[in-house]
């Protein structure tokens, strides 16, 4: 009888023993869902900014943080248009050629001398392009690169800040 006691307060012990734990689990989960909410609502000083801070924050956007074209910046530009450049490329199974036009976006004040250095820029890009490997063309993130690095040389060849984007109209390969 003494053996029968004994497991009768085990048991009752153990039942005892789990439900702080589970309390416990409860409450973290409850406390960590309004401490969520809280946060996400604004209740608590930090997290979010809230509305009013936001529209105050969109008008002192820092240097550096482009705060998007207005309709007067879009008026005041000009394109200059490139006549097309043909380039061959070599492989070891044959030859294929790259037909490449584009166009410089500039500002009117620029537009002047960005064309007067326009065969400057077409031989910078003839050179570039010329280096080219046609596994350097083919990757699906070539253009994207390709562009990147045509404007700096660009902005190299013409000066810095004259020559604004580049604007590829024509890229294919035969």
């Amino acid at each position: 009888m003494t053996d029968a006691a004994t497991d009768v307060e085990t048991e009752g012990s153990a039942k005892k023993s789990k439900m702080p734990l589970i309390i416990g689990v409860v409450l973290g989960l409850v406390g960590a869902g309004g401490g969520f909410y809280a946060v996400q609502s604004g209740l608590l000083p930090f997290g979010q900014p809230s509305a009013s801070e936001r529209k105050q924050m969109a008008k002192e956007a820092p240097e550096g943080v482009d705060k998007g074209e207005t309709a007067k910046d879009i008026a005041n530009l000009a394109y200059i248009e490139m006549e097309p450049i043909m380039i061959t490329l070599r492989k070891a199974s044959g030859i294929n050629q790259l037909r490449f036009g584009a166009q410089l976006e500039v500002d009117i004040e620029n537009q002047e001398e960005v064309e007067k250095m326009l065969p400057r820029v077409v031989d910078v890009l003839n050179s570039y392009l010329r280096a080219l490997e046609l596994e350097d063309l083919t990757d699906p993130m070539a253009l994207p690169r390709l562009r990147a690095q045509m404007l700096r040389r660009i902005n190299v060849a013409t000066g810095q800040g004259r020559v604004r984007d580049l604007l590829i109209m024509n890229f294919v390969i035969n």
